[in-house]
């Protein structure tokens, strides 16, 4: 193996014309050197007239000396200095004379354009409409599927359906039970600030129980479950579209929306609810560890305040709220999943717009049912 010699330039001003020597191997896994000195040399204050170049030591050189050479060649140009090619190698001599065949026509670059806020928002609204649209045809569709489904016209399969449950429940419940322990930690500790100044420590089972059973505890399972499953599902079907295997499906006469993205729906809708009881008592658990250790209150105390302050209204509510989170997050990482198209970053941004969009819907929702819940008076 042959050892790579360091690669330099070396200049030198004789009158009015500028000399620039190519020392050792220009080669792409080189230190390759800045030509800053020698583009500073080649302004017209300097009173350079030609420049020449000098390959007497140039040992190996790839793409990188071709284009380190016309750089050089264009800023000369610009400043109107006479540039001297005829010392190269021939090879180098060929590749330029490719390079300079046919002039760049005029107008061909772009020019930058920055857009005023007035059209940015514009551009925004637009964007907004659009993907609106597109959630509203997708739920069209799903919905013609479902009814197409239940009509016995098409058939999921069941195996789907089953896979999909273990990947969206059993699989899920490490992450949610450490996130729901932590929240009902969070609920103890904050609530104990307040509720010491009054002496009442033993409402805080109260707090952490009702804030997990209507709210939290649904929530929190929810967003796991966008940045797990909502974008496993964008992942899957943005790769299957890129790939072309959604359009094969097409063509074999299967319904990708009854094939693919209603066992997904279906294990959400399935599951959420179940996921929504486990975090309650989890964080229900969790704030039992700080009240008991931390606070002159028995578990015994605690169960019983939790019991008393709990009513199935308060579970009910949580669970309504987690099954349409289920349906939000589904749709949301299908959504994005068959928008994709068809390269390796297209699945990436499928996959982070699953999430944002995920996490988006289930916030909106919450608020909307919070503010439906709170009128009704439940």
């Amino acid at each position: 193996m042959v050892a790579t010699k360091p690669c330099s330039i070396q200049t030198s001003q004789h009158d009015s014309t500028l000399e620039a020597a190519f020392l050792g191997d220009w080669l792409l896994t080189a230190s390759i050197p800045p030509l800053t000195p020698i583009l500073s040399q080649l302004d017209k204050s300097k009173a350079v007239k030609q420049l020449v170049f000098s390959t007497q030591e140039l040992g190996r050189w790839d793409s990188v000396l071709m284009i380190e050479l016309i750089q050089l060649i264009d800023e000369g140009k610009k400043q109107g200095v006479q540039v001297d090619t005829s010392t190269l190698p021939e090879g180098i001599q060929g590749l330029l004379n490719l390079v300079y065949a046919v002039p760049e026509p005029s107008g061909a670059r772009r020019a930058a354009v920055l857009d005023s806020w007035l059209a940015k928002f514009g551009n925004f609204g637009l964007l907004l409409y659009k993907d609106s649209q597109a959630v509203i045809v997708f739920i069209g569709e799903l919905a013609l599927s479902a009814v197409t489904s239940l009509r016995g016209k098409a058939r999921m399969r069941p195996e789907d359906f089953w896979r999909n449950i273990q990947d969206c429940g059993p699989s899920a419940l490490p992450i949610i039970t450490l996130i729901s322990v932590l929240v009902g930690l969070i609920l103890a500790f904050v609530g104990a600030v307040q509720l010491a100044l009054f002496g009442a420590q033993v409402y805080i089972a109260d707090m952490v129980g009702l804030g997990m059973t209507r709210d939290m505890g649904g929530l929190m399972a929810a967003v796991i479950m966008t940045g797990r499953t909502g974008a496993t599902f964008a992942a899957q079907l943005g790769t299957m579209q890129a790939n072309s295997e959604i359009d094969a499906l097409k063509t074999m006469g299967f319904d990708p929306m009854v094939f693919l993205v209603l066992p997904r729906l279906l294990a959400l809708i399935c599951i959420m609810p179940m996921l929504c009881l486990y975090a309650d008592l989890m964080g229900i658990l969790g704030g039992a560890l700080v009240t008991t250790n931390f606070f002159d209150i028995s578990l015994i105390q605690y169960l019983e305040r939790t019991a008393s302050a709990i009513h199935m209204k308060d579970i009910g509510m949580g669970i309504t709220k987690c099954a349409v989170y289920g349906v939000l997050i589904a749709l949301a990482g299908c959504l994005r999943g068959m928008q994709c198209g068809r390269s390796a970053s297209a699945v990436g941004d499928a996959t982070t717009s699953a999430v944002v969009t995920g996490i988006v819907f289930i916030v909106v929702a919450d608020a909307i049912m919070t503010m439906i819940c709170q009128r009704l008076g439940i």
